[in-house]
């Protein structure tokens, strides 16, 4: 018996499992102090009501003999997909209903994804990095190349940053970005777009964080993009934009045009993926709803603020960076050019605020931190009120 050796390569353990570790010898020693987390990207506020209504039915159906369901497609049922499906075409993109796929999130299908690729398969991802692109193909043993995203290009890189010597065949891109909170227009994307088509590339486009754009200039999907149907895949998730990240549904845009991918991905979903539980769907279902929509766009005004309150505190800190906006997360820079695990130590020891060291991202992110707005209200308040006691006007 022989193991996967190409584990031997990864980082011994995920970026959040050594946070949550560091976190927690910490408030051991200090059990009297108050720790405020802002830095992973776990939401706070519970689920909308139209939702638990629409779980609560669910669950009532499946408790009677003649509205019990057992497996569903794994493909996810028709009601949700049609839901999905008119979501798309009021940001002005058509899709067919069998190019949507319902998932049990987003992480899950970028890494499932790459069933459908031969390993001689070059990657091409930012550097920083949601590190789920990179570790997944470590895993499978590809060759991962990185494209520099910095405070030059505003941490949105472009064709023009590819080195000479790179061949890309899967390239990833995630707009708005997790970690910088940079979101792309559509003539960067257009140029992607241009670059994966002349060099038969894939890319895969992750939209997890779309719900947050509010400039209807910028592209909530890239299928916005002439041509992007051609040479992209997109995943999205109802975690940030509903809730859901205890509840797990997200879909995955597979397009006809893409050829064989898309009967490939139905072939390996009906192999390997039992499909989204019927009552997650329903609840899911309820999110694309006009009362599902505007309740749970109050919880995304309520992140957006609490993004603009930490955004205001590092302007009034002379703390430099981006991202907030249309995004639920800060990236900033260390002030006094310390590095990101050192900040992090600094933070959690001085004032018992845990974020995110950008070290964790890649090369790039180090010296940089990010912060996220998914805090309630009163914490997020109190943790920009202990930020200014160290480095701005104390309150």
């Amino acid at each position: 018996m022989n193991i996967n050796t190409n584990y031997d390569n990864l980082e011994q353990s995920y970026l959040f499992s050594t946070i949550a570790k560091r976190v927690s010898e910490y408030t051991q020693k200090n059990p009297d102090k108050k720790v405020i987390r802002l830095g992973i990207g776990d939401v706070t506020l519970p689920l909308c009501k139209a939702v638990t209504d629409a779980l609560h039915k669910a669950v009532d159906e499946m408790g009677i003999q003649s509205t019990f369901r057992g497996y569903g497609p794994e493909q996810g049922y028709d009601f949700l997909r049609t839901a999905v499906q008119g979501y798309y075409k009021s940001h002005n993109v058509n899709l067919e209903l069998d190019e949507i796929f319902i998932s049990d999130g987003a992480k899950s299908d970028l890494g499932n994804i790459l069933d459908l690729f031969g390993a001689n398969n070059k990657v091409l991802v930012p550097d920083p990095v949601y590190p789920v692109y990179v570790d997944t193909n470590i895993m499978a043993g590809r060759e991962v190349s990185y494209i520099d995203a910095n405070q030059e290009n505003e941490f949105l890189p472009g064709v023009n940053d590819i080195g000479k010597d790179i061949k890309a065949d899967i390239i990833y891109i995630c707009s708005p970005n997790n970690p910088t909170g940079a979101v792309y227009n559509k003539t960067q994307l257009k140029e992607w777009v241009e670059y994966a088509l002349a060099n038969k590339a894939i890319i895969l486009f992750d939209s997890a964080y779309e719900c947050f754009i509010s400039d209807d200039s910028l592209p909530r999907s890239i299928y916005e993009i002439e041509g992007a149907k051609n040479c992209a895949i997109e995943f999205c998730s109802l975690s940030k934009t509903a809730g859901f990240t205890g509840t797990r549904c997200g879909y995955t845009i597979v397009p006809k045009n893409l050829g064989k991918l898309n009967k490939m991905w139905v072939r390996r979903q009906t192999t390997k993926f039992n499909g989204v539980p019927y009552i997650v769907q329903r609840g899911a279902e309820a999110v694309f709803t006009e009362e599902g929509q505007k309740e749970i766009k109050i919880n995304i005004d309520y992140y957006k603020e609490n993004a603009k309150v930490i955004s205001d505190t590092l302007k009034e800190c002379n703390i430099w960076h981006t991202g907030g906006k249309h995004s639920p997360y800060i990236w900033l820079r260390c002030p006094n050019d310390m590095k990101s695990w050192e900040f992090f130590d600094y933070l959690l020891e001085k004032i018992q605020v845990v974020g995110t060291p950008g070290a964790g991202f890649g090369k790039n992110g180090e010296n940089y931190f990010r912060l996220t707005s998914f805090g309630s209200k009163e914490n997020t308040l109190e943790a920009m009120s202990r930020f200014k006691t160290l480095f701005g006007k104390k309150q």
